[in-house]
């Protein structure tokens, strides 16, 4: 990856994005487009680098990157993956219920209060207790599936500004909506930890708000937005004087945007009926910022503009595929092929596979040391 960062450093964010060996070529016009896919092949030319001609595409106004489908409407989850989502069995122990999460998860930006509506799963996965899949994990699972055929077409970055933040809190968990223009840009959410349990109603919608600065502060550091909560008391927050220590620190992170607090008792029906509007957008920005999809298109930490609906796409895969490499490589060190029969019977829960077939460990991919990999 830092080679391909290196060969194309002059012009990425500019009309190109690489990740590893993939290559996304994005333009406003035909023109402009043809301009652009010249000075990449040229490049690669020049450094010796080749494409194989059967994983290339060329003039589309979609593509699959990354586990997602990009258009001028928006970003949504690719199809064929959702497939392997639902056609996965329930799970007989933990280790496949960390599988399951694992790849749904994946694409947990797409629904609304996902940590929220897998709870019962993940407390399954907590040492020292005996699997025991209730009905209440079996409503989890089929309604993590039944949400992801369901989810909406998220809309990319349109420019600068518009931003609005919706957040709410319950004893079940946190969960938050970005939004710009009316249209939804992706949803947030997670459990409560363990001392949160004891934090009262004012005190845990303000962790909602501190949990949504967080996750999207590539979105919204330097930029005037707006928060809305259903607890009055919040809107107030940065003029009290009175505060325990908690909640000075977070003000201290608050005073780092250019942000209003208010109140909002409708938020819901706010964010239902953007949700059942489907973005005639252009491609306009595409941000992202490192985490497990990392997955995902925001592990890339990248930007892209397009000012059209008609803008072009040119996606292209170095020969040989790094990933590939990986996972031949896998095959023949005699540990991750033991693991991988470990995998198979259930009798680990520290590593598990990937949707694309590569064992990791956590987040961490096993690498072995054959060819000069590591």
């Amino acid at each position: 990856m830092a080679l391909m960062n290196r060969t194309f450093q002059e012009y990425l964010d500019q009309f190109v994005i690489v990740f590893i060996d993939d290559i996304l070529v994005y333009s406003k016009n035909r023109e402009e487009h043809e301009q652009h896919l010249r000075i990449v092949l040229q490049i690669l030319k020049e450094k010796e680098l080749y494409a194989k001609l059967s994983k290339c595409e060329f003039w589309v106004n979609h593509v699959v990157f990354l586990g997602h489908v990009i258009s001028g409407d928006g970003v949504m989850p690719d199809p064929s993956k959702l497939k392997a989502i639902m056609e996965r069995r329930v799970p007989k122990n933990a280790t496949e219920v960390s599988s399951f999460l694992g790849l749904a998860g994946y694409y947990r930006r797409f629904v609304e209060g996902f940590s929220i509506i897998a709870d019962p799963l993940t407390k399954l996965l907590r040492k020292g207790l005996t699997f025991q899949w209730t009905e209440q994990c079996q409503q989890s699972f089929d309604e993590l599936k039944k949400r992801l055929t369901s989810t909406p077409i998220l809309v990319l970055l349109s420019g600068s500004g518009g931003y609005v933040v919706y957040t709410d809190a319950s004893k079940q968990g946190l969960g938050c909506v970005l939004m710009q223009n009316d249209k939804v840009i992706g949803y947030a959410s997670r459990q409560l930890r363990t001392h949160e349990l004891n934090y009262p109603t004012h005190d845990l919608e303000l962790v909602a708000i501190v949990h949504a600065l967080k996750i999207w502060r590539h979105y919204l550091y330097g930029e005037k937005f707006q928060i809305f909560t259903d607890h009055k008391s919040l809107k107030y927050i940065l003029t009290q004087k009175e505060l325990n220590l908690r909640q000075k620190i977070w003000i201290e992170l608050l005073k780092d945007y250019d942000c209003t607090i208010d109140f909002h008792p409708g938020k819901a029906n706010v964010v239902a009926d953007a949700l059942s509007r489907k973005s005639s957008n252009t491609l306009a920005i595409l941000g992202s910022h490192n985490q497990t999809l990392l997955l995902e298109l925001r592990s890339m930490n990248k930007k892209l503009e397009v000012d059209q609906v008609a803008g072009l796409l040119a996606a292209m895969q170095l020969k040989p595929n790094f990933v590939d490499h990986i996972k031949e490589a896998q095959t023949q060190d005699p540990f991750l092929l033991r693991m991988r029969e470990r995998l198979k019977q259930g009798k680990t829960s520290n590593f598990s596979v990937r949707a694309d077939g590569v064992i990791v460990n956590g987040e961490r991919v096993g690498v072995p040391d054959v060819d000069g990999l590591q």
